[in-house]
């Protein structure tokens, strides 16, 4: 059993499926924008893909290739680092219920990279509201309590994907490797903020936010190695099919690294009218990530028509926790 296991148990033209940035919808009382809606304005945003389209033939070598390897996850996986070797060791140390603060300490006084991560999110505004007057925290074992078991497990399993998202090489996939770990963090923080009102378990929508974008990255990584110019795929047919099988791939390397099955299963079937309650704590929580990167990139206004139809009190609230940190 992996560390994760044993501690948890035809085209259309361009631009016809997307309203141009900026832009509301033109029919009064249009219906929320569609998942795929956002998906190809966000994709469109990312991959900055302006005339010339890839052609189409290439297209469907890039989708027929991501295909085979969510058949083969372990191709796929081979595309994208491993988690550091200590985090497992941590990991473990947070699996029972009652956590030990000097234990902690101890295994992570064995990276200093992680200690600095440890002391910078315990003196986040989150943690210390704005009018907090005392000195910064400067006890690794008070940041530990401060962050408390949940904190501490969501920072380690953001320091373990950040390589395996960020840090990517070849033209496109380095260019947007960052953006995509900027959606990743949005996207877990999301999930994990509308798991509870749906019942679900706000650790595994944190892991299933994290966990959706590799097949994402791998996805990119395979448009670097077939792309020979700077034309890059971006038909609605194609972007449908790169976040179906993209997704699938993410849910199979989930199942490949023995995550839990409910976090495997959420990637997998969310967006689906059936979808169990994870899955639509993703579902929403990756939409309102996108939307909050468009907004923040000017892609659109913050009450645009395009980001705020279909969104009901508590999303919003949750699209405003999203903004970049000044």
């Amino acid at each position: 059993m992996g560390w994760f296991g044993k501690l948890l148990g035809g085209a259309q033209a361009p631009g016809t499926g997307t309203p141009p940035p900026g832009t509301a919808p033109d029919a009064l009382d249009a219906a929320p924008a569609t998942a795929f809606e956002i998906d190809a304005a966000w994709y469109r945003w990312l991959a900055a893909a302006p005339p010339p389209r890839a052609p189409a033939q290439l297209e469907l070598r890039i989708l027929d290739e991501l295909a085979r390897l969510a058949q083969a996850p372990v191709a796929g996986a081979a595309l994208v680092p491993r988690v550091p070797e200590i985090i497992p060791q941590l990991m473990r140390t947070l699996q029972g219920e009652d956590m030990n603060a000097a234990e902690l300490s101890r295994q992570l006084s064995q990276d200093m990279v992680l200690v600095a991560e440890v002391y910078r999110e315990a003196n986040r505004p989150a943690y210390l509201p704005r009018y907090h007057s005392g000195p910064p925290i400067n006890s690794i074992q008070g940041a530990i309590m401060l962050l408390g078991q949940n904190g501490m497990r969501m920072l380690l399993a953001r320091v373990a994907f950040r390589p395996i998202v960020s840090m990517q090489s070849g033209r496109v996939a380095r260019r947007t490797a960052p953006l995509i770990w900027r959606q990743s963090e949005k996207n877990a923080l999301a999930a994990s903020l509308l798991a509870p009102g749906l019942r679900a378990n706000a650790f595994d929508a944190y892991l299933a936010g994290l966990m959706e974008n590799v097949g994402l990255v791998v996805a990119f990584r395979l448009i670097d190695q077939l792309c020979p110019d700077e034309a890059l795929p971006w038909s609605d047919p194609f972007i449908a099919g790169l976040f179906l099988h993209a997704r699938t791939l993410s849910a199979c390397i989930a199942r490949l690294w023995e995550f839990p099955e409910t976090v495997a299963a959420a990637i997998e079937a969310a967006g689906r009218p059936d979808a169990p309650v994870l899955a639509q704590a993703l579902a929403m929580g990756g939409r309102l990530a996108k939307l909050r990167m468009l907004v923040d990139a000017a892609e659109y206004a913050p009450d645009d028509p395009f980001v705020v139809d279909g969104l009901d009190e508590a999303a919003l609230a949750i699209f405003e926790k999203l903004r970049d940190e000044e």
